[in-house]
């Protein structure tokens, strides 16, 4: 073991490149070089604070990005070690140096798709999904896996979402609250057909999320927008469609971090709606589509857990824990009733849900496997915000505006002046790069913003499309 290992960097501290990215990029270099071989140990966290001279948090940071790329491993009491299986240097390394733009990084035939915030299914937990979903078969007879299950989802599997709901989020709720979904679409359009009729009216955030407005569409509820500010859905908006319009039966919202700009609801707005929906008595439907990585302190606790609220329907998602392909979702409501309503439903279009599926995922909440990985993964996403920020503010830094998220998958970006968004967007295309509109989530009048994912994306895609966003701006 090289416990003796001699680290040589000279760390610049005028870099844009964050020194913990410095020290991890150094590290990289001494794996790929062969200086650190398979197996070796690293010098510990404290160690290596001393010898740079830096904080050791800055450490833990750097070692962090290592872990979760695949270039470390973590031994428990034993120490950190030069993975024995490494990734490919070039393909992998996303804390390399920004480089600059080049046109062809982006001249292939093949499209760069830019989304919205996907999480990067790279670093999710799929070997041991994998392993447990295998397990869930040997360690049950098959006829008993075969069979039909419960329309309202694993019941097991619903304990394990309302211990989270009312541990982690502040809900009361208990297993008859839950209806377990493929996925949050199919939760919004389960909650859609059972509470709205045609006539009704629905509130919805302007900009907002289109394939939930669509959802509402097909029940034959009518599309009532309110606009949005820095601090949320704006409350005078909802105040006057409430006067103007007497048969309002729901209002959507995404008060966590608003789908697209990013932002949380005020504390007083929220109270102000929470409100509005007792006295007017219409159901508040809260997608809390991006809850689990945040950056800072704790996340705000959702508008469901507030006791003074009556009529609620709280939707959620495993598929950003875990890898979007994973359609696993849920519905809760203080409303009994409807719940039943809901699993009815659900049961005329798809019988059941995926049972086998929801018990490896609870196998890997019960054995830790998601708690790690959502902390590793946090930690993997900040990284990616933080060297989006310096993209940002390279390339773009006088042309938009912005705020940092504390949390989520994706930056909200707005030009200090007017743009034509379907010209950009056609030579983004010529430049291979395929990009979400600001259409894509405006209800009438297209929004002068964009909606920039970066958890999916290296650095280099990022600096690529950054820069020939800049070029046209």
């Amino acid at each position: 073991m090289l416990r003796e290992w001699e680290f040589q960097i000279q760390l610049d501290e005028q870099s844009d490149k964050a020194i913990y990215l410095q020290i991890a990029d150094a590290i990289i270099n001494d794996i790929h070089s062969g200086r650190l071989k398979a197996g070796d140990a690293l010098p510990g966290s404290r160690n290596l604070a001393q010898r740079l001279k830096v904080n050791r948090n800055t450490i833990v940071e750097a070692l962090s990005v290592l872990l979760i790329e695949g270039w470390l491993v973590s031994r428990e009491r034993q120490g950190t070690f030069v993975a024995s299986t490494l990734p490919d240097f070039k393909e992998t390394q996303t804390t390399a140096p920004i480089a600059e733009a080049t046109n062809d990084a982006t001249s292939g035939s093949t499209q760069l798709q830019i989304d919205d915030g996907y999480p990067n299914s790279k670093i999710a937990p799929v070997n041991e999904l994998a392993r447990a979903y295998r397990q869930i078969f040997n360690q049950k007879a098959k006829w008993q896996l075969m069979g039909y299950s419960s329309e309202f989802g694993n019941l097991e599997f619903r304990k394990a979402v309302v211990q989270m709901l009312n541990h982690q989020r502040g809900m009361r709720v208990n297993e008859q609250h839950i209806c377990i979904t493929r996925g949050s679409q199919m939760a919004m359009y389960l909650a859609a057909q059972c509470l709205l009729s045609k006539g009704d009216y629905v509130i919805i955030e302007n900009p907002g999320y289109k394939p939930a407005w669509e959802a509402f569409d097909q029940s034959g509820a009518k599309l009532l927008p309110a606009g949005v500010d820095n601090e949320g859905l704006i409350i005078e908006d909802v105040i006057t469609l409430l006067k103007l319009h007497k048969n309002i039966k729901a209002i959507y919202v995404t008060p966590h971090r608003q789908y697209p700009t990013t932002v949380t609801m005020s504390l007083k707005r929220r109270l102000e709606l929470i409100k509005l929906s007792n006295e007017y008595g219409f159901t508040i439907i809260e997608d809390d589509y991006d809850n689990e990585f945040h950056f800072g302190y704790r996340p705000i606790l959702p508008l469901s857990s507030f006791t003074e609220l009556k009529d609620y329907v709280y939707i959620g998602t495993m598929s950003k824990v875990v890898a979007p392909a994973l359609r696993i979702g849920y519905i809760a409501s203080n409303d009994c009733t409807l719940i039943n309503k809901v699993a009815r439903l659900r049961k005329i279009i798809d019988v059941q849900g995926d049972s086998i599926m929801e018990q490896a995922v609870l196998q890997l909440i019960k054995d830790g496997t998601i708690k790690r990985h959502i902390k590793k993964a946090t930690n993997y996403y900040k990284t990616k915000r933080d060297i989006t920020e310096i993209l940002l503010q390279k390339h773009l830094g006088n042309k938009v505006s912005y705020l940092i998220p504390e949390g989520g998958l994706a930056y909200w970006i707005v030009p200090k002046k007017q743009v034509d968004w379907v010209l950009i967007s056609e030579k983004l295309n010529m430049k291979g790069f395929s990009m979400i509109t600001p259409e894509s989530y405006s209800f009438d009048k297209i929004m002068n913003g964009m909606r920039l994912g970066y958890a999916s994306l290296s650095d280099q895609e990022l600096e690529d499309f950054i820069s020939a966003l800049a070029d046209l701006f």
